[in-house]
């Protein structure tokens, strides 16, 4: 029974172990949110292929990486970093935005 139970954890664990090591091989871009200010507000990404962007919230107040366009929202606490997966994606513009301080921090991710 005991061997019986490892081997049904290791196949639930099985595919986010998975999905870990795709996303740690794909190209990465890095984008930081700090209390309403962004580090770049232009990524450019090739059209076609899967990456990933690397979320780090350096402010003291929470922030969110949301795209209605790309169905992708992610929210960080302070001093916290997480990352999306998106793609692959056809040309064109993609925007995206914190939430929390629209204002200041969109963006647009251009698909070439």
């Amino acid at each position: 029974m005991g061997n019986t139970l490892r081997q049904l954890a290791a196949a639930l664990l099985l595919p986010g172990a998975i999905a870990g090591a795709i996303a740690a091989d794909l190209p990465t871009y890095k984008l930081e949110l700090n209390d309403g200010k962004i580090n770049t507000r232009l990524l450019t990404v090739p059209a076609g292929s899967r990456f990933k962007i690397e979320i780090v919230n350096k402010g003291k107040t929470a922030a969110e990486f949301e795209s209605l366009q790309l169905r992708k929202e992610k929210v960080l606490a302070p001093g916290a970093d997480s990352f999306v997966v998106l793609g692959p994606l056809s040309p064109g513009q993609y925007k995206f935005y914190d939430e929390f301080h629209m204002a200041t921090t969109q963006g647009v991710i251009v698909v070439k």
